[in-house]
């Protein structure tokens, strides 16, 4: 099965069949190109969901990782940072096996089809030539006959004619011999012209033609062979980076049953645990012994005259929550133990005679789990050094991470200075390397630096071993006021019912003077003075990413849930709190508010009671 004997007039054919052949090749390289581009779209789409969902550094985010379900989502994203990896590396090798390759392959092939197509014109215009010489000889050969027989037949005639001289005659026969000497030359010619075409014909259709047909259908083969080894090379690269592939999911697969429920939960419980004890049972007020109240009312109003309680409206000084607007908190609720008649601003209703204001606020503030007057709310700037605004065991947990930070600053340092000191001996040893001196005054820095990290090192496990020998157990008086307990700041000491707490973080227990549940005025006051937190009053969502970079604002993320804790009062911004350390202003419109409609409620009587 040959091109060169088979095909051998279908020279026209083959040449279009060849460039498309060329085309179809041409063709394929595009679709592998345009697959490339698809893998490294999808790969760089991948990269960037799984950036997208990375936690960022230094935010809470990171904070929340710890959790096993959260770690297993970090590890998904990881994977699928090298999964799409390996999408890139299919993109990269079909570029160079099968794009590069044939690429090139198809500049050859043109060259290789051109030179082929060249000799085969070359061939036939050879043969055209030939067959022109041979039709020519032929033409002349056949006009020199004519002529010899017109010569001849005119000879003839002149000869038979006794008219005509005898010289006539003697022309005439020559001029026909001539003719006829001619025409033999003619054929002659003819005859070596046509031996010669039959002979370059026979070259040109048994041996030329069919050679370069035969190179051009090798040339189709090759083409042929090699398309079909560039798909198998198409399937073998997706083929190679399966293996990659199946770990990446095979160590999704591994994270996710890693994930424990169990321990998430109890990472709950060590994040949130404050240590305090739930509150006990309320005690009985007995309203029947009006002399007992009156003695009461009369003891507490004489401890306020003595000037241990002043109402205070404008609430203590300090930086404003946003730079200008100035925002009014409500203003302190009277003491718990206070009796009716003890509320300034004039007599009470006869509901709020029946029904004591300590009892209602109480039953508020114990109703309302997520409200806790131990939060420490980051106004103006850290907490204490000690973390003595946090309740005991967080209190606990941070002081051990500062110790944990400390000595791990410790041993860097140590090691620098080990590190130093072999340098200063090699010096000592070795003039030339160096000067020893050089390093002393590095060394005493250290040494320095180490000494202040040591004790800052005993200054926290100083607090932490107070903090750890002094979790108390409550009576039932304390544990009915841990509900209230309020974080303590550098310059003044909250009391919280009868937990105090003092200015170094540590925490005492005082016996009430009376028998039934009663506080000092001075320490109600402290407690609900400028750093008392606001009661939740409802629930909100945000519509939309504030990034608070302002003093007093706080920065959400849409779709966020948050706490409410004081209304829009007309300028645009609404005051929310997100956990215990957070709380800020954001615009109104950025968020979507749910308010308790109790809450309010209660809030409301308790701000116009106390004005």
């Amino acid at each position: 099965m040959s091109w060169g004997t088979e095909l051998w007039d279908q020279f026209d054919n083959l040449e279009k069949h060849t460039q498309w052949g060329i085309d179809v090749l041409e063709k394929y390289i595009k679709f592998v190109k345009e697959r490339t581009e698809i893998e490294l779209s999808y790969a760089k789409q991948l990269r960037n969901l799984s950036k997208k969902y990375q936690p960022k550094k230094n935010s809470k985010e990171e904070e929340e990782y710890r959790y096993t379900s959260t770690r297993a989502f970090l590890a998904t994203l990881n994977e699928m940072n090298d999964y799409a990896g390996q999408h890139e590396v299919i993109s990269e090798n079909m570029t160079s096996l099968i794009i590069g390759e044939l690429t090139r392959y198809v500049q050859e092939l043109k060259q290789e089809r051109k030179s082929h197509f060249h000799d085969g014109r070359k061939a036939q215009q050879h043969i055209e030539t030939c067959w022109k010489q041979l039709e020519a000889s032929k033409r002349r050969f056949e006009r020199d006959c004519k002529e010899a027989d017109r010569a001849q037949q005119y000879f003839e005639k002149m000869d038979a004619d006794i008219n005509v001289t005898k010289a006539d005659v003697e022309k005439a026969r020559q001029q026909a011999q001539l003719r006829h000497q001619m025409a033999e030359d003619s054929k002659a010619e003819y005859s070596s012209t046509l031996q010669k075409f039959n002979s370059e014909q026979h070259d040109h259709y048994y041996t030329h033609i069919p050679n370069i047909f035969q190179k051009i259908q090798e040339m189709e083969e090759r083409r042929i062979v090699r398309i079909g080894e560039s798909m198998k090379t198409f399937a073998d690269v997706d083929r190679q980076v399966i293996p990659i592939i199946g770990k990446c999911l095979d160590e999704i697969t591994k994270a996710a049953e890693s994930v424990d429920h169990k321990n998430d939960s109890q990472m709950v419980i060590e994040a949130f645990k404050s240590g305090f004890e739930p509150p006990g049972d309320v005690d009985f007020e007995d309203f029947t012994q009006p002399m007992k109240r009156t003695i009461s009312e009369s003891s507490l109003s004489n401890s306020r005259g003595d000037g241990k309680y002043e109402p205070k409206f404008g609430g203590k000084s300090k930086g404003k929550l946003w730079p200008f607007i100035k925002k009014n908190k409500p203003p302190p609720p009277p003491p718990a133990s206070a009796s009716p008649s003890a509320v300034p601003n004039g007599p009470q209703s006869p509901k709020q005679q029946k029904e004591p204001l300590s009892h209602r606020f109480n039953e508020f503030m114990t109703s309302k789990p997520k409200i806790h007057c131990f939060r420490s709310l980051k106004r103006g700037g850290a907490g204490p050094e000690d973390f003595s605004n946090l309740p005991p065991e967080q209190r606990r947990k941070k002081l051990q991470q500062k110790v944990d930070e400390l000595n791990k600053d410790i041993q860097k340092e140590m090691d620098q200075r080990d590190a130093l000191t072999k340098m200063k001996d090699v010096y000592i040893k070795n003039p030339q390397m160096g000067d020893a001196a050089s390093v002393d005054h590095r060394l005493s820095e250290l040494e320095q630096n180490i000494e202040k990290l040591r004790l800052e090192v005993q200054k926290f496990e100083g607090w932490l071993a107070e903090v750890e020998g002094r979790l108390p157990s409550r009576t039932e008086q304390a544990r009915r006021q841990s509900g209230l307990y309020e974080a303590q700041n550098t310059s003044a000491v909250n009391s919280c019912a009868q937990d105090r707490e003092s200015p170094d973080g540590s925490y005492t227990e005082e016996q009430s003077q009376e028998t039934e549940m009663k506080v000092p005025a001075t320490d109600f006051d402290d407690e609900f003075d400028d750093e008392e937190p606001l009661p939740t009053i409802g629930t909100c969502k945000a519509l939309y990413t504030f990034e608070g970079q302002n003093e007093g604002t706080i920065s959400v993320a849409e779709g966020e849930m948050l706490y409410v804790i004081e209304e829009d009062k007309g300028d645009g911004w609404t005051r929310i709190r997100r956990n215990e350390d957070e709380e800020g202003y954001v615009p109104t419109s950025y968020v979507e508010v749910y308010l308790d409609k109790n809450a309010k409620d209660v809030y409301k009587s308790l701000q116009k009671i106390s004005e």
